[in-house]
């Protein structure tokens, strides 16, 4: 009986496997993503001694921290108070960090594992759970969804902030989170439809046999 060759061990002509091996072009993009984490990571640190130090009474970081934020509260003429409105300004700014940063761990691991190389994270125990069903499609919808909750921590920052923007500048950022809404809700309507197609030919393919 004839032995079936192995697939993990058929070669590429030249020019096909040079063509598939730059792939490994966007291992500097996804290494440049992980400093980006990186001072990602450093720039919440610092808000958050910042945010400690001043609720322990460092009027120096109080005023760091309302400028970081661009908080002009009325203070009689006097130096800032951290008031609750601070404090949840600051808090919000610290989960727009994370939000962004679990966006970059999405991008960086579903990305080189869709795009680059696989992983062979099955058998570890803390291997991500939408990371054993990713692909190009699941990773574009994931992603406008981070996106969109990255959008709803900057429109309620600027609500709770309201007094210090503008009516356009109001408008304008509402408008773009719909947008955002818009584009996911179009994504995944264009996904399901080329997933239900998809499963429609498979199915009329495996009648005919």
């Amino acid at each position: 009986m004839p032995q079936l060759p192995n697939p993990t061990q058929a070669k590429l002509r030249p020019i096909p496997n040079f063509i598939f091996m730059s792939r490994w072009l966007q291992l500097p993009l996804y290494l440049g993503l992980i400093l980006a984490q990186c001072v990602y990571v450093f720039h919440f640190w610092v808000e958050l001694t910042h945010l400690i130090s001043a609720v322990m009474g460092d009027k120096g970081a109080l005023s760091m921290l309302v400028g970081a934020i661009g908080y002009k509260g009325d203070f009689g003429g006097g130096a800032p108070k951290l008031t609750e409105t601070i404090i949840m300004l600051v808090v919000l700014g610290l989960i727009d960090v994370v939000m962004i940063s679990n966006l970059l761990i999405m991008v960086i691991v579903g990305g080189y594992e869709t795009f680059v190389s696989r992983m062979h994270l099955e058998s570890h125990p803390d291997q991500p759970e939408w990371l054993s069903h990713v692909n190009a499609s699941v990773l574009k919808i994931k992603l406008a969804t981070a996106i969109i909750g990255i959008s709803s921590i900057h429109l309620l920052k600027t609500f709770i902030n309201a007094e210090n923007y503008g009516e356009k500048v109001l408008l304008w950022q509402t408008l773009i989170h719909v947008a955002f809404l818009a584009s996911a809700i179009a994504i995944a309507a264009t996904d399901r439809l080329m997933s239900g197609t998809a499963g429609g030919a498979l199915a009329g393919n495996a009648a005919k046999h």
